[in-house]
């Protein structure tokens, strides 16, 4: 994706997410039923590339799975493979009682990565990016993981706030964690599966709920990271002797 894509972007959420696996026929079906109240965003089927920063025990995503009512996570985020001298996003993504919060900032894909691994402050000055500094203070959080996948995302026709998400292809890698180095990684889902995230302001719209109930659509626990590690990092963790959970 260009930079001139991305210059007028939303740098603060509130919203409900909730989540959904879908097989392909189940898939197909919803899409039919959604064609005359939502519509495509500009991006089309893109890929979104991510690197998750964790503590060297996983902390976060350790607590995370654990379900607490209160819960955050910090990534780097980039639409499409993004070249060095690109603008990527910067996020804190937190869950209190149910309502995410997603903050995020803008920087080149240099000054991101330089300020995420090396400590080297950047250019910009914002609120945001002093939470994600107090944040990252606290923590010291490290990159852990990419995930990437390709999406499709749709917008309400009556109300843009409604996005509907519909992720395939979900692949993560442990080295080369620079999404300029490319999309490629191992596969954390099942052929056929497509993971959909209904986000909302407030209360789903009643024709929404009635055409995934005669779907049989129903929510889901799912988390990219949080299943990736419970299905893969934390194995290959443990293989390494890399985590004590006595403590």
């Amino acid at each position: 994706m260009e930079v001139s894509q991305m210059a007028q972007y939303q740098d603060v959420f509130r919203r409900y997410e909730k989540k959904y696996m879908l097989s392909e026929q189940q898939h197909k079906a919803l899409m039919q039923n959604l064609d005359t109240y939502m519509t495509k965003d500009s991006y089309g089927f893109h890929t979104i590339c991510n690197v998750y920063f964790d503590t060297a025990s996983y902390e976060l995503i350790r607590t995370s799975i654990e379900k607490p009512v209160y819960k955050e996570k910090l990534r780097l985020r980039s639409y499409g493979i993004p070249k060095p001298g690109d603008n990527v996003f910067v996020e804190i993504k937190k869950k209190f009682d149910g309502i995410v919060y997603k903050r995020r900032v803008q920087l080149s894909l240099d000054e991101a990565l330089s300020f995420l691994t090396l400590s080297k402050q950047t250019t910009a000055s914002s609120q945001i990016l002093g939470e994600i500094d107090w944040f990252m203070k606290r923590y010291m959080p490290v990159p852990k993981v990419f995930i990437a996948y390709d999406r499709l995302a749709l917008f309400g026709n009556e109300d843009a706030n409604l996005r509907i998400t519909f992720d395939q292809n979900i692949r993560f890698r442990e080295c080369l964690l620079d999404p300029s180095k490319g999309s490629w990684g191992n596969h954390l889902l099942e052929p056929g599966k497509i993971l959909m995230e209904i986000k909302i302001p407030g209360t789903m719209p009643i024709w929404l709920s009635q055409i995934l109930a005669g779907l049989n659509i129903f929510p889901t626990s799912f988390s990219k990271y949080g299943n990736c590690y419970k299905q893969h990092l934390i194995y290959n963790t443990y293989q390494k002797g890399g985590i004590n959970h006595a403590g």
